[in-house]
């Protein structure tokens, strides 16, 4: 029997614009089956986190303009799960809405809140690690994340320093750390005490509204004031009248960097934020010739390295290429080194001046 008062909140509101041309504005990568696995990456999230919370219990944060793709790919979900942000204001504002709306349903929930689009190997390690801060915040103030073991000195994710004085699985955090440069994130992995910080929190809907109410009060005043009208059909009145008031601004600057009674769990299972093509190329498995590929039916010659995806069994002949990114997607070819992988943003900005919107 799965506890009733277990929630979670599902972020599935971003674009992925650096797996462009797959991920666009109107059809983001949680939507997409990245892995080839058959499942969507919001399906895998959500079977992934339906092994500990009833599913009636999980609710999708999104844009309103992604509303009838979560309905299409999670079918059981009802519209009370599928919380809509007319405007894009950052992770803060809508986590407070969400929490507010579970407030009121059960005063006794704790909560999970995770990114919709990332891979997780062992799901079973997953579900043991948000057990074990779920148990924890059940009976203390707490604000906890799960922080990622540093495998090499990654210079694009925020780091979380912990305090290492403390020997159990649970240790208090000393600080949240920007994203560092090289040499930084070299002496952050020699000191063994930093995780990096994967964006997944729990804590109880108590300890998460106390938090906001000391730490952001205009953004809670915002919210707070549509309290009786929250699960109600006066609801979507007042969040369209309000929510683009709020400020734009991250959860973890709003929360997590400004209060003291913050806790990590150093994660036992593996994780990749499948934050671009180079990440997902690192996940999938490769061909003989070292080629990841998704859908499509390789040819190669002198060829290796590469992330090639097409659509389902389109042929792709690939000669004297090594470490490409070969993506072809409907009316777009992206033929892209994989050591430039960090521009694709810029490119899908060119060419959206060059050739019109519809193509981001």
């Amino acid at each position: 029997m799965k506890n009733k008062n277990y929630y979670a909140i599902l972020m599935a509101g971003g674009v992925g614009s650096r797996f462009w041309p797959v991920s666009t504005q109107n059809f983001p990568k949680q939507f997409h089956d990245m892995l080839g696995t058959g499942n969507t990456l919001i399906q895998k999230t959500f079977n992934r986190l339906s092994t500990l919370i009833p599913e009636e219990n999980i609710f999708i944060l999104t844009n309103e303009r992604y509303n009838d793709l979560v309905f299409e790919q999670l079918p059981n979900i009802t519209k009370r799960q599928v919380v809509l942000e007319p405007a894009m204001r950052n992770t803060a504002p809508c986590i407070l809405y969400a929490s507010l709306k579970i407030q009121k349903e059960n005063k006794d929930a704790v909560m999970i809140v995770a990114p919709s689009d990332h891979w997780i190997e062992d799901e079973q390690a997953f579900s043991k690690n948000v057990k074990m801060a779920f148990d924890f915040c059940e009976s203390n103030d707490a604000l906890m994340t799960l922080g990622i073991t540093p495998t090499f000195p990654n210079t694009g994710y925020g780091y979380i320093e912990f305090d290492k004085s403390n020997s159990s699985s649970i240790k208090s955090v000393n600080q949240f750390c920007e994203k560092p440069d090289y040499e930084t994130a070299k002496s952050f992995l020699g000191q063994g005490n930093f995780l990096w910080n994967a964006g997944i929190f729990m804590w109880s809907v108590k300890s998460v509204i106390s938090a906001f109410k000391n730490n952001q009060p205009e953004l809670f005043q915002l919210f707070e004031s549509g309290y009786s009208v929250y699960n109600t059909a006066y609801e979507d009145d007042f969040i369209k009248d309000n929510y683009a008031r709020a400020e734009n601004i991250s959860v973890d600057y709003a929360l997590m960097e400004k209060s003291d009674n913050v806790f990590v769990i150093p994660a036992t299972f593996d994780w990749n934020d499948l934050g671009t093509w180079g990440s997902l190329y690192d996940k999938l498995e490769k061909d003989e010739s070292n080629n990841a590929v998704v859908n499509s039916k390789v040819l190669s010659e002198d060829a290796s390295g590469n992330m090639i995806r097409s659509k389902k069994d389109k042929i792709v002949v690939v000669d004297g290429l090594n470490d490409y990114i070969i993506v072809d997607k409907d009316e777009v070819l992206l033929i892209f080194p994989k050591a430039k992988e960090q521009d694709i943003k810029k490119v899908l900005q060119n060419v959206k001046a060059n050739f019109g919107e519809e193509y981001g």
